[in-house]
């Protein structure tokens, strides 16, 4: 560890400044989530159809009975062999809160371009449970600007996270979660989206780790994540005493 070494005094003091700001960050986390839920919603008409283990469904049916849909945007395409790294990082925190959002009238679903096959095989590998449909041959993706054909990046921009980025930036799949709402009368509504680091609040581990020692301690973003099955045995730091 290189930081300064204080008396406990000092260290009282920083660290009660440092709370002032903490406490003004979950204040504006506050005002953001109230703002989030007051977006606007955009009627969804186009009939969107996704592959699952238990056939085909539509978007109104992936609420299963319930009126808040949470879609994960997997990085996982149709040519693939595995899924991406970093949605995999996230997609390891999100079995153990499906009964929590459940029973909250929430419905979580994972969605790929890649073929159900792929997708079955990888959810085995990682040993996830999750419900996750393929997107396979329908313009979901696309729509929700997580996918881009190679005809996008060949013009040199594309958008994502609501703004043109350079195509060098970009890939043929991109991490996002949108959320959508149904009413009364079977009607879907988009209310949310969320690209790039838009993403870190729901991978737990980042929030545990910006609160040790060392942070992330990364080169450069999420550089340390790999597959959970791809990690090499952890090796202790030697002991400093005998």
């Amino acid at each position: 560890m290189q930081n300064q070494v204080v008396s406990r005094e000092e260290w009282l003091e920083a660290r009660r400044a440092l709370l002032l700001k903490e406490k003004e960050a979950t204040h504006l986390r506050d005002r953001v989530n109230a703002e989030r839920m007051a977006l606007p919603g955009v009627k969804v008409d186009k009939p969107y159809v996704f592959d699952t283990p238990q056939g085909r469904k539509t978007l109104s049916d992936l609420f299963d009975g319930r009126t808040q849909l949470l879609v994960y945007h997997f990085m996982l395409g149709p040519e693939w062999d595995a899924g991406c790294p970093g949605c995999s990082f996230l997609s390891d925190h999100v079995d153990g809160t499906l009964p929590h959002l459940n029973n909250h009238d929430v419905t979580w679903v994972a969605v790929s371009r890649a073929p159900l096959e792929k997708i079955e095989a990888y959810k085995a590998r990682m040993g996830w449970k999750f419900p996750w449909a393929s997107s396979s041959g329908t313009d979901f993706n696309f729509d929700y600007q997580v996918s881009f054909t190679p005809q996008d990046l060949a013009r040199g921009q594309v958008v994502y996270n609501f703004s043109a980025i350079d195509a060098d930036d970009a890939n043929d799949e991109l991490p996002g979660m949108s959320a959508f709402y149904k009413n009364e009368k079977g009607e879907v509504f988009h209310t949310y989206s969320s690209y790039a680091r838009g993403l870190e609040e729901m991978v737990g581990t980042l929030m545990i780790l910006d609160r040790a020692p060392k942070g992330r301690n990364e080169d450069s973003t999420m550089n340390f994540v790999k597959r959970h099955d791809e990690y090499e045995p952890a090796q202790k730091a030697p002991s400093c005493c005998h």
